[in-house]
């Protein structure tokens, strides 16, 4: 029996998740047109379900979305704003005329329970890490077999999700990590010329894209970053160089080359790796540590979700190993083949 996911504490306002799927047999499926049709997707159900992408990459068997989740409001959309998020969904003809109709006569009736009953069914959906990876990933899979005259799963397994603290130095980690898997993966040099991520498409001009690095680029600060900075810092948080080197004369971001050779030989020399380095390589915490951020803010999450663990377990914060990782912690302590 499987256990439940790993969810933030009810208290927090915000949670924001690091979500990675791969296809079955890690098959490398995905080609342009599909990595479009799943961010488009992506951006209608993030709709639907009230939440928030951060970040995301599609890579050609796997994707990653780092996924800001609110908490259910205390007030509700209201019929006509239900309806409207339905119907972008489903469409008109599709459904959602039929719960329309059937919204319509129950108010009509006077029968507001179940009126009520049909509302819920939807918001069930919502605020919701586990609804809303589940709605993508059953759509994508519908239009990816119909298009490719397929049937089955298309999916390994389970989505894996971390836990990430949404402040300072765990939020920044994450999504740089991410947008830099093409640059991992020989791919591009520079994350930029990789459509299928969020920081290319923030340069592109995508204002949710822009938005949600926005959201990375002042936790990273800790202060609000006016727009027209959110690409320039994001940028110098990408390549590792910091606050420290600033701007060039012409007021672009400074950047610092990923190379695999100085990489491959702080691996061989079983050296602890940089920040920089670290993000460009294959690091299990991001993927597997279960929840990522500061001391505090890890053994916080192990109080509130104790039933999760063993009695044997006494504390919750556990080091990165093998990695310079300016005091993040994670949940889990992977001895074997963290880094790699």
């Amino acid at each position: 029996m499987r256990r439940p996911r790993f969810k933030a504490p009810p208290e927090h306002p915000l949670a924001y998740y690091h979500c990675i799927s791969r296809v079955v047999d890690r098959q490398f499926v995905f080609g342009p047109e599909e990595k479009e049709q799943f961010i488009e997707f992506m951006r209608l159900y993030e709709r639907f379900c009230g939440v928030r992408v951060v970040t995301y990459c599609v890579m050609s068997n796997h994707f990653h979305v780092l996924v800001e989740v609110p908490q259910r409001p205390t007030e509700l959309p209201g019929d006509a704003a239900l309806l409207a998020l339905i119907t972008e969904v489903y469409g008109e003809g599709g459904g959602a005329g039929t719960i329309r109709q059937r919204l319509e006569y129950f108010r009509a009736e006077g029968a507001q329970a179940e009126a009520e009953a049909l509302r819920e069914s939807f918001f069930a959906r919502m605020w919701d890490v586990s609804a809303f990876m589940k709605l993508l990933k059953q759509r994508f899979t519908q239009w990816f077999n119909r298009t490719h005259r397929r049937k089955g799963t298309l999916w390994e397994e389970r989505f894996k999700s971390v836990l990430v603290e949404g402040a300072g130095n765990a939020l920044a980690t994450m999504a740089a990590y991410i947008d830099l898997n093409p640059v991992r993966a020989g791919l591009v040099g520079d994350p930029k010329d990789y459509r299928w991520c969020g920081y290319a498409a923030a340069v592109a001009g995508v204002k949710a894209a822009r938005t949600g690095l926005g959201i990375v680029a002042t936790a990273a600060r800790g202060s609000a970053v006016a727009v027209k900075a959110i690409l320039p810092e994001y940028r110098l948080l990408l390549f590792g160089r910091g606050e420290e080197t600033g701007l060039d004369e012409d007021g672009q971001a400074l950047r610092r080359g990923l190379k695999p050779e100085e990489v491959d030989a702080v691996l061989a020399a079983k050296g602890r790796l940089a920040r920089w380095q670290m993000l460009r390589c294959r690091v299990r915490y991001f993927a597997d540590g279960l929840a990522l951020g500061t001391k505090t803010f890890v053994n916080e999450v192990f109080t509130a979700r104790r039933e999760h663990f063993g009695p044997k377990r006494t504390s919750g914060a556990r080091a990165l190993r093998g990695v310079e990782a300016n005091g993040l912690c994670a949940l889990r302590d992977l001895r074997v083949r963290a880094v790699g």
